[in-house]
């Protein structure tokens, strides 16, 4: 069965985004490579070799990757979010203050009408995260 996995780029800072996640979901890294590592990347400059190439963190039955953009600046958009569920409100709460801690609350953590609670926001690299506690409560 197919699978589908989040891919961020970044503009140097991915590897403190992901220092980030992994503090918040937990986990350890399946892999970290810089561009260094890459012998095709000989001729590119010093303070870009120690960037990452490719950051895999898995969390629940999928994995979250990004890297760091060797193309030039990456713009973020308002085209997509990256959506997380659960079914532990304390999980959730957890994830949404982690995620939230020098970002940008679009959306407090709050009941809805679907009887989940839910919440939006910005987090410090400018990621913009959904997420969903599927916790069977109905609104308040």
């Amino acid at each position: 069965m197919a699978a589908v996995n989040p891919y961020i780029s970044f503009n140097g800072d991915c590897e403190q985004a992901f220092d980030l996640y992994k503090s918040v979901f937990g986990g350890e890294y399946q892999g970290l490579m810089r561009w260094g590592d890459n012998p095709d990347c000989a001729e590119m400059p010093a303070d870009q070799k120690s960037q990452v190439m490719h950051v895999a963190l898995p969390i629940g039955t999928t994995v979250l990757m990004g890297s760091d953009s060797p193309m030039g600046p990456v713009e973020r958009g308002s085209a997509y979010n990256v959506a997380i569920g659960s079914n532990d409100l304390g999980e959730t709460e957890k994830i949404f203050n982690g995620l939230a801690d020098g970002g940008q609350v679009t959306m407090p953590l709050q009941k809805t009408f679907w009887g989940a609670t839910f919440g939006m926001l910005t987090d410090k690299f400018g990621i913009a995260w959904m997420i969903n506690c599927d916790d069977g409560g109905k609104p308040q």
